[in-house]
């Protein structure tokens, strides 16, 4: 049993991350901003701090015997690029100077697969990929994390390993901030008007969590490692959204070549409906981001690490309940 150490434990990923800790044993101590009672009721040990604060993190994480990174904003407004990079560069360069000052030997990083695998073509990605700069330049999300993983990396040394996991787009149960799965909230309510001509790809954040803890306890130090569960394009994607939840999917399809333009489109349109005190269902930077395809290979992950997704039906499955269940959505 090991005293792990746990950043963004109130998120999606951290969550789940801190609830299969206890499942196995393993004491844990979080870092978060307010108390937690549901994580408390796991028996967590919860420590107020803020990853911006290095002497909260350092007081929180002596005596622990490693460490995992979840800590994160996630936003696709470009108004909250000076927020994310506050949090993702500069708090990970904080929260690490602080681990190593506390003697914590091993972290684990969670990254996104958007710093590797996002393209204008259907091509899969794997970890050799060079970071697509020429397209993530415009979407600050997706930039900051690039460079909180080089920074972090950069740190890795014979007495502090740093690992990186760069899950794909997180789905599954228990998105209490909805941080991850507002697309297939607005698919459900019926706010999206037509299917991109792009690709998503998708893992379950049961499994992105088991895929951290694998790459805490098998990862090569300076690594990343890429955990997915599915590659498909949007059209597929919202076909089985519609055979599960059975709510129609769009029908108009946009056509490949309007990649930029659909953000513009989108945009467009915001500008006319709130003229008229109306609520426009389309984020022109989603627009824009739904063009293109995110494909990627967990294959180094499976090989080195155990990795083993489940089935992505189960996945979705699993995501419209729960958004149903808590009420996020209603049934039709």
């Amino acid at each position: 049993m090991s005293r792990l150490f746990v950043t963004g434990a109130t998120g999606f990923l951290g969550r789940h991350l801190s609830e299969l800790l206890r499942a196995r044993g393993h004491e844990v101590v979080a870092l978060a901003r307010r108390p937690s009672p549901a994580l408390v009721a796991l028996g967590v040990d919860v420590r107020l701090g803020d990853v911006l604060d290095g002497a909260s993190v350092r007081a929180a994480a002596e005596g622990t015997d490693g460490a995992c990174h979840c800590a994160g904003k996630v936003s696709r407004d470009r108004a909250d690029a000076e927020l994310m990079q506050r949090v993702h560069v500069g708090g990970t360069k904080i929260v690490l100077d602080a681990l190593r000052e506390a003697r914590v030997r091993r972290v684990v990083v969670a990254s996104t697969s958007g710093t590797i695998a996002v393209s204008e073509s259907a091509t899969v990605h794997d970890e050799t990929a060079p970071a697509p700069l020429d397209v993530i330049a415009r979407w600050p999300y997706y930039r900051t994390k690039l460079f909180a993983e080089e920074a972090a990396l950069e740190q890795s040394r014979a007495d502090f390993e740093v690992v990186c996991v760069n899950p794909s787009l997180l789905l599954g149960p228990g998105d209490v901030h909805g941080s991850s799965t507002e697309d297939v909230c607005k698919f459900l309510e019926r706010k999206i008007p037509f299917c991109p001509a792009g690709g998503i790809a998708f893992v379950d954040a049961r499994d992105a969590a088991l895929g951290m803890v694998a790459a805490f306890e098998r990862g090569e130090p300076r690594a990343r490692y890429l955990l997915n569960g599915a590659n498909m394009t949007l059209q597929a994607f919202f076909g089985r959204l519609e055979r599960i939840s059975g709510v129609k999917a769009p029908a108009v399809r946009l056509p490949r070549t309007t990649a930029r333009m659909a953000g513009v489109s989108a945009e467009l349109l915001g500008k006319v409906t709130k003229a008229f005190d109306l609520a426009s269902p389309l984020d022109p930077v989603s627009a824009e981001m739904a063009q293109y395809f995110w494909y990627c290979s967990s294959a180094r992950a499976e090989q080195m690490l155990g990795f083993s997704p489940r089935d992505p039906n189960d996945t979705l499955s699993d995501t419209i309940a729960d958004l149903r269940g808590r009420g996020v959505v209603w049934p039709t």
